[in-house]
């Protein structure tokens, strides 16, 4: 990459971290959010507080599906699709809409745009949720993907857009799955946002379910150096597992918090939701031997800077 980049999701959890790291590495970055009311679009804007304030970067408030792209498209060499509706949980019933809307119809209308353009090349940023409840673990690329939730399946159905976009109209691209990101700025309706407000409150950290459950966290950083990873691959695999590289229960998870914390947490039980699954873990070896990526940042420590940078926000509040 050494041109302009275009950032869709740019005042997101996952994408301001991108743009903050580009701007780093000296790129020129056109960031394009739609700020949905999802969770406040305030605390989406100071995400990019520090971004705003470079002169590389260039924020555009605008909905995929409606604005014209062709001019946020010229200059640029890559382009990193983090915008999409969130949380599997709020998919169900009438919200459903919006999942088409800003999972695929952005993603459709994003790839038609992308026609014609040589030397761009796509990074989608799927999720771990099209892989559904599996009875074999680890998760593989090449494993038949069997969604277990709307969101999922609007994740795999636009995953596949872009695949047949490759393969049909020549759009040079590149998906990562990502299994369960953390860190500061996460949406305040995951699961380690929950636990440090309500750690942070003094209230019971709402659990659901026995806690027996486990996933593949992976910390922000690590998920930012995957997508500039996948920019610059040279190879002909199409999508890659990003992930933490270890299996944690939730039980696990609390007792790495309360050192965090330095005093044990109450915990509040509830029912697992619907579409929630049991067990997530990425098969790594495509995105280690294909992209030499493997994530650094253990739990603890990504854990504790979630919890700072937690601390941070209520302080200036």
């Amino acid at each position: 990459m050494s041109g302009r980049v275009l950032v869709t999701g740019a005042a997101g959890f996952i994408g301001s971290h991108l743009v903050d790291r580009l701007l780093a590495e000296g790129r020129e970055v056109v960031g394009l959010d739609c700020f949905t009311d999802y969770y406040d679009p305030a605390r989406k804007r100071r995400n990019l507080a520090a971004a705003l304030a470079r002169p590389g970067f260039r924020l555009v408030a605008a909905d995929l599906v409606t604005a014209d792209l062709a001019p946020l498209l010229d200059g640029c060499d890559a382009v990193f699709h983090q915008a999409a509706q969130a949380g599997v949980r709020a998919s169900w019933g009438e919200e459903f809409g919006v999942y088409l809307h800003c999972n695929l119809a952005a993603t459709q209308r994003l790839l038609e745009a992308l026609k014609g353009r040589a030397g761009v090349r796509l990074v989608y940023a799927s999720s771990s949720s099209v892989y559904g409840r599996v009875t074999t673990l680890p998760m593989r690329e090449d494993s038949l993907p069997r969604p277990y939730s709307p969101y999922g399946v609007t994740k795999l159905a636009a995953e596949q857009l872009v695949d047949l976009y490759r393969m049909n109209h020549g759009i040079d691209a590149v998906a990562l799955r990502y299994f369960t990101v953390y860190g500061p700025r996460q949406r305040p309706d995951m699961a380690f946002s929950r636990f440090i407000a309500a750690g942070l409150a003094g209230r019971p950290l709402p659990v659901l379910g026995d806690g027996g459950q486990t996933r593949d966290f992976t910390y922000v950083d690590d998920i930012v150096e995957a997508n500039l990873r996948a920019a610059a691959y040279g190879g002909d695999a199409f999508v890659f597992n990003a992930g933490g590289g270890s299996r944690v229960t939730l039980h696990e998870v609390l007792a790495t918090l309360e050192g965090v914390f330095g005093h044990a947490l109450a915990r509040e039980h509830a029912a697992v939701p619907a579409g929630d699954v049991q067990d997530t873990l990425a098969d790594a070896t495509r995105i280690e031997a294909e992209l030499g990526f493997r994530p650094r940042t253990p739990l603890a420590e990504g854990l504790a800077r979630q919890l700072a940078w937690t601390r941070e926000q209520e302080e200036a509040a």
